[in-house]
């Protein structure tokens, strides 16, 4: 990996939060994602199970985690089977982690070789009353690739069909959605490389270039930064194209007088970031690009300071859509009688604003977590009002990431420029900002 090893301290807590949720005499079992073929003999690049990653800080493929608090034998308490590396795996992938470092970045001490693993399965199931198997449970999700857990679930459940079984992901959902320090520490890790990126980028923008052009920027920086790259599909959207919510084509040229929307940001070990900037393309923007522009940031920072303990997302983006809609008032979009005649279940305002304002951040970019519950400290969420008007080819979104604490929320990318005059003055390089 690229990335430098994280504590293992994490991953042990990490456990213990887990496990104090399980039913007695249960066990757990989390299997690595799939290598994904392309074609031939072609591989897509591998990334890691987040659950599995989140309780043992394994990060490579065919990998077992077994968590059984009660078993008797005091060694199968945690259980982490990895793949037995050999000579020839050795020289043409690269050797796998060995035992012992498999138990210095997870803390596990019990590590077996993958083989090894039907043998003391058999055993632990013979004792288990209840099994936790793991699914993915996201409310986005659409799966039509069978996964690896997916084919244990079948073949555990087959082979052992009177035990007693159990959802991990709900329990998941609710401790990922807390975040320690520590992963608070890479998170703002992954927005600093953003940051590095973004300001890279804001350099290399003028008429002419190609989107794809600042998409190479942006990578290069983020590599060189020890990032494995975008941590999510690049948007980086000029002109019409800022209007298309997830434009990922990337291969328009951007035209003096364009907005150029960008939603990009690094992962660092795993965590995301999640940035939007809008700049004008020809480093100055017009009068109504900086008025639309201006009234998405005063959203913005007016959700920002909502996001605190209690409150409940659902009832959080009803509030900044009426936030929005005075806005669009304001820029001549939508009129009192727009407001006074809508649809109360499709809001005036969803014309230009159509989607919603925060999601929870952390191993994905759209982390796990329960919108209907109320938020807590520790969770990080995105921040990310929009106003698009494609007749006026301006599209303006801006993003940030945010923390929740027991107080006021905090920016993990206030320093990353946001304002007109910021932005104007670093296109015309007559500002350097610190990184």
């Amino acid at each position: 990996m690229k990335y430098a090893q994280i504590d293992n301290k994490l991953f042990i807590e990490n456990r213990k939060r887990f496990t104090k949720n399980l039913k007695p005499n249960s066990v757990a079992v989390f299997n690595s994602n799939d290598i994904m073929p392309t074609n031939a003999d072609g591989t897509m690049a591998f990334r890691q199970n987040n659950d599995l990653f989140y309780l043992s800080s394994i990060d490579q493929e065919e990998s077992i985690l077994i968590l059984f608090p009660d078993a008797y034998n005091k060694d199968y308490k945690e259980i982490l089977f990895v793949r037995e590396t050999n000579e020839r795996i050795a020289i043409w992938e690269g050797a796998k982690l060995t035992q012992k470092e498999a138990t210095e970045v997870s803390g596990i001490k019990t590590v077996f070789w993958l083989s090894e693993f039907e043998r003391i399965f058999n055993t632990v199931m013979a004792e288990a009353q209840t099994v936790y198997l793991n699914s993915n449970e996201h409310l986005r999700a659409t799966i039509e690739v069978e996964t690896r857990d997916a084919r244990f679930v079948k073949k555990c459940k087959d082979k052992f069909p009177l035990h007693n079984y159990e959802r991990s992901a709900p329990l998941l959902m609710e401790l990922r959605a807390i975040k320690s320090d520590t992963e608070v520490a890479l998170i703002k890790q992954a927005c600093n490389i953003t940051k590095k990126g973004f300001l890279r980028a804001l350099k290399f923008v003028k008429p002419g270039v190609m989107e794809y052009e600042i998409e190479a920027e942006l990578i290069h920086e983020f590599v060189r930064n020890r990032s494995r790259g975008f941590a999510y599909g690049p948007i980086i959207a000029s002109g019409l194209n800022s209007c298309v919510l997830h434009y990922v084509d990337n291969n328009k040229e951007c035209k003096s007088g364009d907005i150029l929307l960008m939603d990009v940001a690094a992962e660092y070990a795993n965590y995301a970031s999640d940035l939007t900037r809008c700049l004008p393309v020809n480093g100055k923007f017009t009068e109504r690009q900086k008025q639309v522009y201006n009234a998405v940031l005063r959203v913005m920072k007016e959700a920002t300071n909502m996001l605190r303990p209690g409150i409940i997302l659902t009832e959080y983006n009803k509030e900044v859509g009426k936030i929005t809609e005075k806005e669009l008032i304001g820029l001549g979009l939508l009129t009192e009688k727009d407001i006074r005649d809508q649809n109360p279940n499709m809001p005036a305002y969803k014309k230009y604003f159509m989607h919603g304002t925060s999601h929870f951040l952390g191993l994905d970019v759209h982390d796990v977590g329960d919108f209907n519950k109320p938020v807590q400290a520790g969770m990080v969420f995105t921040c990310e009002p929009g106003i698009y008007i494609p007749a006026e080819k301006i599209g303006i979104r801006l993003e940030n990431d945010i923390l929740v604490t027991k107080g006021s929320p905090i920016d993990l990318m206030a320093d990353i420029p946001l304002e007109v005059d910021e932005i104007e003055a670093l296109m015309a390089g007559s500002v350097k900002v610190l990184v």
